[in-house]
């Protein structure tokens, strides 16, 4: 299947000479929520501003849906919404005509049904009438969506869209996402929120220093990259590691009460019978044994880590 998004080659050098962007390929599958993870200033929204024909890549091509994102620029852009970090709204306009203009400016016509809809999903229906001024933070983040959501686009990127709102209105947009996926909505995501990325997405990029260092599945990248820990929690406080066990590259933790290893899970030999071995040699007695995967935000910190 054709990809919905191709980016190839794609770099950006400002006139000040910072390189924004190096070569940037990669291919988004339509349906998918594809997370684009990295630090302040590693290029996500300089990529994302690309596509959506904000700013003009120095060299590369962009194609959104089949259609050149310079040579068919309305083609292209209107198969995508874009829901930016800042909360840039009309402050005087009410809730219904902010997005129903929104959707004007893509030469759509009006459509009072879907309007209704998209406001009614992202729970603003009964403040339709209210102006944006009046709004909470939140509130006007959905307003955000909704307007990204009037023309009825294929693409939808959300640049950190939950930035800044509390926790129950996160857990709503993640919902809203899933939904929009449902019904064919291709989603593009950057984050902050490593948890965020691990709740939603199918796969994941890592760009730092305007590089994309990793494309991957997200199962497949927390199989292939992600330890485990083995927490032993001890019958007796230790004072320190026996030398014995050196080679384990062992942790104490809580005071001397617990006992720490972490194994590589794609390891021929996780090596958890020769260290038990060994503390059973040195009169080691635990009482109990917990294993912990690491999450996604190990795996990016330690990726990121790898690069500087």
């Amino acid at each position: 299947m054709q990809p919905i998004i191709s980016i190839s080659n794609v770099s950006k050098t400002y006139a000040t000479g910072f390189e924004a962007l190096k070569s940037i390929s990669l291919d988004i599958k339509r349906g998918e929520i594809f997370a684009l993870l990295g630090p302040n200033g590693a290029g996500k929204t300089t990529l994302i501003s690309i596509i959506c024909g904000i700013v003009t890549a120095s060299t590369g091509q962009v194609l959104a849906d089949g259609h050149d994102i310079v040579r068919d620029y309305r083609a292209a852009r209107s198969k995508i919404g874009l829901v930016p970090q800042e909360l840039t709204t009309d402050a005087f306009e009410t809730v219904f005509d902010t997005v129903s203009f929104s959707r004007g400016l893509f030469g759509k016509p009006r459509n009072p049904a879907h309007i209704e809809k998209v406001l009614r999903d992202l729970s603003l229906w009964d403040k339709r009438n209210n102006k944006i001024m009046t709004l909470s933070g939140g509130m006007k983040r959905r307003v955000l969506i909704a307007k990204a959501l009037s023309h009825e686009p294929q693409i939808l990127f959300l640049d950190e869209p939950t930035a800044g709102v509390d926790v129950e209105l996160r857990r709503d947009m993640w919902n809203m996402v899933r939904d929009l996926r449902e019904t064919g909505v291709t989603i593009i995501l950057t984050t902050h929120y490593i948890e965020e990325a691990e709740e939603m997405a199918d796969r994941i990029g890592v760009i730092n220093g305007g590089e994309l260092i990793l494309v991957e599945n997200k199962a497949e990248l927390m199989r292939k990259l992600g330890k485990k820990e083995m927490l032993l929690h001890l019958d007796q406080p230790l004072q320190a590691v026996p030398a014995s066990l050196a080679e384990f590259d062992l942790h104490l933790a809580r005071d001397g009460h617990e006992l720490i290893y972490v194994y590589d899970t794609q390891g021929e030999r996780t090596g958890i019978t020769t260290l038990l071995r060994g503390l059973a040699d040195e009169g080691i007695r635990f009482r109990d044994i917990e294993t912990r995967q690491s999450s996604l935000e190990d795996i990016f910190i330690s990726l990121v880590k790898d690069r500087t």
